[in-house]
């Protein structure tokens, strides 16, 4: 199943200090039967997460060592007219910017659902489904 992955969710897999968060994510991505995608904004908004809002930020060598990683995924994007499709879906559904780019990147890839801790779980949105993994955790 083609599947979005919003930058928290990957954030999560270096996060030492939410340990639930780090194994579900960790889940997502061993052995998973789902085709993951992202964005160019998310690799960006990945980077920025985690070498400046952490507790113990990655160093930024092992931050980009990361986000090549990432990078292996199938990476969509962000043109100007996704960005001007954005604006019309971020008005439509009242999402701030960087939700609706993040959505219009999941639709125009082909993704069937959406992983974020962002957005309405259960909705969907441009054709895509909204999952929250972590709704779970306590």
């Amino acid at each position: 199943m083609r599947t979005f992955v919003d930058t928290n969710v990957l954030v999560y897999l270096y996060d030492v200090g939410a340990k639930n968060k780090r194994s579900i994510a960790r889940e997502l991505f061993v052995g998973n039967v789902r085709e993951l995608i992202i964005s160019t904004q998310v690799l960006n908004e990945f980077f920025v997460t985690v070498t400046r809002k952490f507790t113990n930020p990655l160093s930024v060598r092992d931050a980009a060592e990361a986000v090549a990683g990432l990078a292996q995924l199938e990476v969509v994007p962000i043109t100007r007219n996704l960005v001007i499709d954005a604006i019309t879906t971020g008005k439509r559904h009242q999402l701030s910017h960087w939700d609706s780019l993040m959505v219009e990147a999941a639709a125009r890839s082909g993704a069937v659902e959406l992983l974020t801790e962002d957005l309405a779980a259960g909705s969907s949105l441009a054709g895509v489904k909204i999952v929250n993994p972590f709704d779970e955790v306590t």
